[in-house]
């Protein structure tokens, strides 16, 4: 099986206001032909989708996404079938926005996982049926303490990345018994600082002990800029899948609108990884072009191989292909 994830996808602010005037399959640029090709889609939803709702106040936040109901339909055309909500936006316009995109993802058949209306749902796994397969999709963040759901308050799946917090704790068992119930899990994890090109120390070991737990897969994502990926004992770690669809400023060091959409091709043990490059422009993503392609490659295939990673880069096709060390 093949499936697809594109990192943080924010339809809010600028985007949104692109999205009152023009089709909803304008955020997702020529890079949406390539969603076609997978078996599965996963994003990380990095805002609210809702009509509903204020701007959070009750602790300090500066930035708030939100973007029309009727933007559902932007996932929809690219046939995204799950969602990540474990993260520092999906509160951004309080408990009713949350709950009516909730609701709203629901009707679409899109499912969602990493946020509910208390501690019970928001860690529940979403179960996708994949070429006959059953995979259970568990999301977490350790951004805003102050989201954590608990058992009769809505909110996040808020886990501190710490082995020894009986908030992992309780993760690795979910990861563990979603393992046994089903043919593959992928964990997805809203994590760290916004920049740096390695990741944060603790996230090895934490990303090592979700798979040694049962996980396939760990989508990384929160950061604004890919990291490395790394195989590891049959499953994949994608660190930072960096920013895929915003409005923000670009840091013409970080270059925060590179991205790839990664593409992991799985059966029971994830063989390799696609990834193609991919650049924000214009408040949509686009296939990078072929001169930039090679160069966001590169900085990649550099990334990885501090991970033992083998790759190739064919520029026919503009793809990079990852595999395990020998």
């Amino acid at each position: 099986m093949n499936i697809l994830f594109a990192g943080d996808v924010m339809l809010g602010r600028l985007v949104n206001q692109k999205l009152k005037l023009i089709p909803p399959e304008f955020p997702w640029g020529s890079a949406l032909p390539v969603f076609s090709e997978a078996d599965c889609r996963i994003i990380n939803l990095e805002c609210v989708i809702s009509d509903k709702g204020r701007p959070w106040s009750a602790t300090p936040k500066v930035f708030h996404f939100r973007s029309d109901l009727k933007n559902i339909e932007a996932l929809k055309v690219a046939g995204i079938d799950a969602v990540s909500t474990a993260n520092n936006h999906s509160l951004d316009y309080e408990y009713d926005a949350l709950f009516e995109m909730l609701a709203a993802l629901e009707r679409a058949g899109i499912r969602h996982a990493g946020a509910g209306r208390n501690l019970e749902e928001a860690r529940e796994p979403a179960v996708l049926e994949i070429k006959g397969k059953k995979a259970a999709f568990i999301a977490f963040t350790d951004n805003e303490p102050a989201w954590a759901a608990k058992e009769h308050k809505p909110g996040v799946h808020f886990v501190p990345v710490d082995a020894g917090d009986p908030r992992a704790k309780r993760l690795f068992d979910i990861v563990a018994a979603a393992e046994k119930a089903s043919d593959m899990v992928i964990v997805s994890a809203h994590w760290g600082p916004n920049w740096g090109r390695e990741p944060v120390p603790g996230h090895v070991p934490f990303a090592h002990r979700l798979i040694d737990c049962g996980a396939q897969i760990v989508f990384g994502h929160s950061c604004h800029v890919f990291q490395g990926v790394e195989f590891y004992r049959g499953g994949v770690i994608i660190y930072s899948a960096g920013d895929f669809i915003d409005d923000y400023a670009v840091d013409e060091v970080e270059k925060n609108d590179e991205s790839f959409l990664f593409i992991a091709s799985a059966n029971g043990r994830v063989r390799s990884l696609a990834l193609c490059p991919t650049v924000i422009e214009g408040f949509h993503a686009d296939m990078a072009p072929f001169s930039r392609a090679g160069l966001i490659a590169a900085k990649m295939r550099s990334l990885s191989a501090g991970f033992g990673t083998r790759s190739e880069w064919d520029a026919v096709a503009a793809r990079l292909r990852l595999y395990p060390g020998e």
